[in-house]
């Protein structure tokens, strides 16, 4: 059984490294993830948001910063700031339930600025 830190470290490396099916391996067709986008609920529409945000930090110029990471027993925690040739990330952060190996719920809220 995986650790909530394993879970947590495979997701953050995948999503790195745009690894469309190693980040959906974290998730279930039960996963939720929350943002100021809306809900996106089971894979098919987990895996569009994260569609659209690989085709965002596809760029060579873009850039994650994850500045802060905690883990307590369930739960993960980051905070991180980040840049794309559309958007300026000026702060981020997700929190992740991961009860059972994976993702069964996640939240993302930030400061993004739109690049003019």
């Amino acid at each position: 059984m995986a650790t909530t830190e394993d879970v947590l470290d495979h997701h953050l490396t995948t999503f790195a490294e745009q690894d469309l099916e190693g980040v959906m391996a974290d998730y279930t067709d039960e996963s939720v993830v929350v943002t100021n986008m809306g809900m996106f609920r089971g894979l098919a529409e987990i895996e569009g948001l994260f569609e659209d945000l690989f085709a965002e930090f596809a760029h060579e110029e873009a850039t994650i910063d994850v500045g802060q990471q905690t883990v307590e027993d369930e739960f993960a925690y980051i905070v991180w700031h980040g840049e794309s040739p559309e958007n300026v990330y000026e702060f981020a952060t997700d929190t992740f339930y991961i009860p059972d190996d994976e993702i069964l719920f996640q939240t993302f809220a930030g400061k993004v600025v739109p690049k003019d």
